[in-house]
């Protein structure tokens, strides 16, 4: 009876622990895969080296606030990020009188998109199809290769999903916000030269047809913009940021991948 225990409980420990071991395995790959939503699948690659037409990265200006403007924005409940603002700001000149007691002052700089607050960030690897190559090996004899040619100049282009005043300014700060969310070489414009090859390789077996299709990614970004009323208040020697009106409109927007194409393979 002694053994008949001890062999039951060592089949238990048999069965839980490679079980328990597995279980800690996958929630190891979930964990990954949760850290970093924005990595680059094996299916997608960089032919930055091999486009024939040399895209100009699209860096943004990242403009520094001076003392002056670090000293308004700051006593401003909200955030103000917008590029354009703040280097309007930089270039004010305000020297208020310190013997001018009793004056007081409304600057009206206008109304602007004061930030960009990112909701939901995705990415779809075949965002626009670009390309396809085949090869008819449906009566040889032996396997063939295909490989990737992109046979025309494609320009694949992003936009905001909705209409919102001061586009331009939105643009700038939603790609500022999606570029260092992501971590990925991102641009509202992106072109694949004709004749970009790649080595990648695809084997078609003897009495079958292949094709090669390859997408441009892009990332769809989704969130709100803070509108307000910008003013400058001098009141005797001092001055001040004053925000009016204040209000929030929800936009969206897709941002191609810059020098990436997502590549998809079928043989029949």
């Amino acid at each position: 009876m002694k053994r008949l225990t001890i062999a039951l409980i060592a089949c238990f420990i048999a069965l839980v622990f490679p079980i328990t071991g597995f279980a800690k395995e996958d929630d190891k790959k979930e964990e990954k895969k949760q850290e970093n939503p924005f990595e680059i699948p094996s299916h997608v690659l960089d032919i930055a080296k091999e486009n024939t037409y040399p895209n100009s990265t699209e860096d943004q200006e990242v403009i520094e606030p001076s003392e002056l403007t670090k000293e308004l924005i700051e006593e401003v409940k909200i955030p103000i990020e917008n590029p354009d603002l703040i280097k309007m700001l930089n270039e004010t000149t305000l020297k208020p009188s310190p013997i001018a007691i009793g004056y007081r002052g409304m600057v009206y700089l206008g109304r602007w998109p004061l930030n960009y607050e990112s909701l939901e960030t995705n990415i779809n690897w075949e965002y626009q199809k670009i390309n396809m190559n085949e090869l008819n090996n449906l009566s040889g004899e032996s396997n063939q290769e295909m490989r990737y040619i992109q046979q025309e100049k494609k320009e694949i282009k992003g936009a905001l999903t909705n209409k919102i005043k001061n586009p331009d300014d939105v643009k700038k700060m939603m790609l500022l916000v999606a570029k260092e969310k992501t971590k990925l070489p991102l641009s509202y414009q992106t072109v694949i030269g004709k004749n970009t090859k790649k080595d990648n390789s695809y084997n078609i077996p003897v009495e079958k047809y292949g094709t090669l299709q390859a997408y441009a990614p892009a990332v769809n970004e989704k969130g709100q913009v803070t509108f307000g009323e910008v003013f400058i208040e001098l009141k005797g020697g001092s001055k001040s940021l004053v925000i009016k009106n204040v209000t929030k409109q929800g936009i969206g927007g897709w941002i191609p991948i810059q020098d990436h194409v997502s590549f998809s393979f079928q043989v029949k």
